[in-house]
């Protein structure tokens, strides 16, 4: 769920700098509140850039200004995160992620690049749909918030072709898919270069995107990207669709003063609105307008440290996933074939597992080829299972090993422990 809304804890910002000369500057307090201002309904256009790398700050000041600029105002918003993988709302963490990769990136000994050993990617679950991107400090994410009634999926994307263009991007373009991409090799490929992701409300609309600029790990993207997990699963939600991406090779900088600018022109705001915004820091603005750099210092706003606290923790994460099943062989549901189990179980293993929010609903695990024995293993190892939250298993063998496992019969243990690693390696417990 969204965090609940509240009494705002106001923080200060200075307004440091004028209105271009063609519009005078506004009659405001020389201090004044983010809160105050981000809700007044004078200002129908408002500009800002993050200077934080937080991603749970970032998704948390984008949902604050959705949820409280004015209904008839349109919002740019710029930031960038550092190394970070990004769920969207419906989306299963175990289809759409090496988990195990990610864990790993914490260790030393491995073949995951230097930089994100120092700087292990986050896992983030956002609060809009579409599929899952990887963040870091190479792209610049834009999110563009309107009323309901203007909202049109192209319309802004067309804007960052624009602001790309002016960089000389001349290839840049929308697709049917509503992706940016350009052709960046001989064979004429489009590249995926940004995707969006939406979110709609009664009265406003959320675009966001994020626009590949200089990222040093699109070699690596693809490999925290691919799950061991995913042809097990069968789940509900949205999986994403893998496009191949290219780095578009313009500064963070150029490109968001780029779009400032295309967004100032779309909207009337008027020129000189990059250096005002960039140098300020804090609020400033003009006659209908406002905007400015804004940081950690927003979590002052009780809201958005709310929102923050909430995107972090292991409930919003895990316990938000639709219900999914995980099963080791083709079931009628879903008759795809599987990748052949390690060869130390025995031919008969049948794994299944179904979770709603991350909680089992039910299971059978058995190694027996014989059906009644089959099911008693299954119904042993349920009682422990029932209700177990799959993100807070730690060891899947030790779990399974410290269950009741009888029925296993002799060397009962080392059969539930060779299942426990397997396990391990689908649920990036590895």
């Amino acid at each position: 769920m969204a965090p609940s809304r509240g009494i705002f804890s106001l923080v200060k910002f200075r307004l440091t700098c004028l209105s271009p000369p063609r519009k005078q500057a506004l009659p405001i307090r020389s201090l004044s509140t983010f809160a105050t201002l981000v809700s007044n309904p004078t200002y129908t256009q408002q500009i800002y850039l993050s200077r934080s790398h937080s991603p749970f700050l970032n998704l948390s000041i984008e949902h604050f200004l959705l949820q409280n600029t004015p209904p008839n105002s349109t919002v740019l918003f710029l930031y960038t995160n550092s190394p970070s993988i990004i769920l969207g709302r419906n989306q299963n963490p175990w289809v759409e992620v090496n988990l195990g990769l990610l864990n790993r990136a914490r260790d030393s000994n491995n073949a995951v690049p230097a930089a994100l050993r120092e700087e292990p990617p986050l896992l983030v679950r956002r609060r809009s749909g579409g599929g899952t991107v990887f963040h870091d400090h190479g792209n610049v994410n834009y999110s563009v918030i309107t009323p309901s009634a203007d909202f049109h999926r192209d319309k802004h994307a067309s804007m960052v072709v624009r602001a790309l263009r002016r960089l000389g991007i001349t290839e840049a373009r929308v697709n049917d898919r509503h992706d940016i991409v350009i052709v960046s090799d001989p064979r004429g490929t489009p590249r995926k270069i940004s995707g969006s992701a939406y979110k709609l409300t009664r009265q406003r609309s959320l675009h966001h995107g994020t626009c590949l600029l200089s990222s040093p790990y699109l070699a690596a993207i693809p490999s925290y990207l691919r799950s061991p997990a995913k042809a097990y699963i069968k789940a509900r939600g949205v999986e994403s669709v893998s496009s191949p991406v290219a780095n578009v090779g313009v500064r963070s900088e150029e490109f968001e003063r780029a779009v400032v600018a295309e967004f100032g022109d779309m909207y009337g705001i008027g020129g000189g609105v990059w250096e005002k915004i960039s140098a300020s820091k804090g609020i400033c603005g003009g006659r209908g307008w406002v905007g400015g750099a804004i940081g950690e210092e927003s979590l002052e706003v009780e809201e958005i440290a709310r929102g923050a606290i909430e995107l972090k923790s292991l409930d919003w994460i895990y316990a938000q996933t639709p219900q999914f099943t995980l099963s080791s062989h083709a079931m009628p549901e879903d008759p795809r074939g599987r990748p052949a189990l390690p060869t130390s179980l025995p031919l008969s293993t049948r794994v299944s597992i179904t979770a709603r929010s991350c909680a089992i609903t039910s299971s059978h695990i058995s190694v027996s080829s014989d059906p009644t024995r089959a099911e008693i293993q299954a119904a042993e190892l349920h009682a422990s299972l029932k209700g177990k939250r799959i993100h807070e298993v730690a060891d899947w063998g030790e779990f399974l090993k410290n269950s009741p496992n009888e029925a296993f019969g002799e060397g009962g243990r080392k059969i539930v422990g060779e299942l426990g690693g397997w396990l391990n390696v689908i649920f990036g417990r590895n």
